[in-house]
């Protein structure tokens, strides 16, 4: 089952589908209500909508070229959805793995290449027991939670804007505090690769961006390899395409470690919380020396995750002098 939120003439509807049928989920108008919802009732998402029923069938295709997707989730303050992530967590196509192999040969090992080892080694742990701690970002809160179809919008000071195809696991803490898996979604985790080459230590200031996800979150199991494709169109045509791999089959953690050294942390175990976190790529425009500009358009997709993710690019005006504090 997939799950979405289409804005409606009267608000929010919440549309979910089976195969090629999308129909609005009837008494409920947002998918985090439809997840409090279930864990107050102590089953999953899928009996929730089956318990509601389904009403009125919704065209996704139409409504997305319509600019009427929403995020597929989001927390009524958004200060309480959290943007998360995780990186150095996939093995990449073949070649590259092979050039890794090669690097992890080598006597002198870089902090980055070290932390992939360590993945390779530690990163599947046996199940309920703990692996190695991977790379760890923060993006932002709901603030930084862009809309599919809507514009990524890089600062002034950005050095750059590009893509990371992703998949992001959607989660919602219950009252008592317990995790709960709402689903998986497409993701673009948006970053400044240029001012993250200058020094790895900038990798905080380059994930500081905007991010989006969706449209539709995929309730389930997630697939053990995902296939999907990531391109880049400038004035209607294709300037960048390239298949990317995600699920555990193509990554040096399990989802189930990624899970465990983010919720290890009470701070993000508070009842009523949303987390949206990525869980990593191998794929990279900017690897292929692609400079993207304003009015690009990122297209992400892969066949189990539903309608593909798309948006376009902008860059806020440079901005002038320091930023300014004033004080009380």
């Amino acid at each position: 089952m997939l799950l979405s939120q289409v804005k409606g003439p009267d608000g929010t509807l919440v549309v979910a589908r089976e195969g090629d049928l999308a129909r609005v989920v009837t008494g409920v108008s947002s998918v985090y209500d439809l997840a409090l919802a279930a864990i107050a009732a102590g089953h999953g998402l899928a009996a929730e909508v089956a318990a509601r029923g389904l009403g009125e069938a919704v065209d996704l295709a139409q409504a997305a070229a319509e600019g009427r997707l929403a995020l597929p989730v989001t927390h009524p303050d958004p200060a309480h959805l959290h943007l998360t992530g995780t990186g150095l967590t996939h093995l990449g196509s073949a070649a590259a793995r092979d050039a890794m192999h090669v690097k992890l040969g080598a006597e002198t090992l870089t902090d980055s290449m070290k932390m992939f080892r360590m993945g390779l080694e530690a990163g599947r742990p046996a199940a309920g027991e703990v692996g190695a701690q991977p790379e760890w970002f923060y993006k932002g809160n709901g603030f930084a939670a862009v809309a599919p179809g809507a514009a990524l919008l890089a600062p002034g000071f950005a050095e750059d804007g590009g893509e990371e195809p992703e998949i992001a696991g959607v989660y919602i803490v219950g009252p008592d505090g317990t995790v709960h898996r709402i689903g998986w979604a497409l993701g673009n985790e948006f970053s400044d690769h240029v001012t993250e080459r200058v020094n790895y230590l900038w990798l905080a200031h380059s994930k500081l961006r905007v991010a989006s996800y969706g449209p539709e979150i995929l309730v389930g199991d997630l697939p053990a390899d995902i296939r999907g494709t990531s391109r880049i169109r400038r004035e209607g045509a294709v300037i960048w395409e390239k298949p990317f791999l995600s699920g555990e089959a193509n990554m040096s953690h399990t989802i189930a470690n990624l899970e465990h050294h983010h919720f290890k942390y009470d701070i993000f175990c508070q009842p009523g919380d949303l987390h949206v976190h990525f869980f990593g790529t191998a794929t990279l425009s900017f690897a292929d020396g692609i400079k993207t500009q304003a009015g690009d358009v990122f297209e992400i997709e892969a066949p189990d995750f539903g309608l593909p993710l798309t948006n376009p690019l902008a860059f806020a005006p440079a901005t002038a002098g320091a930023q300014t504090v004033k004080a009380l």
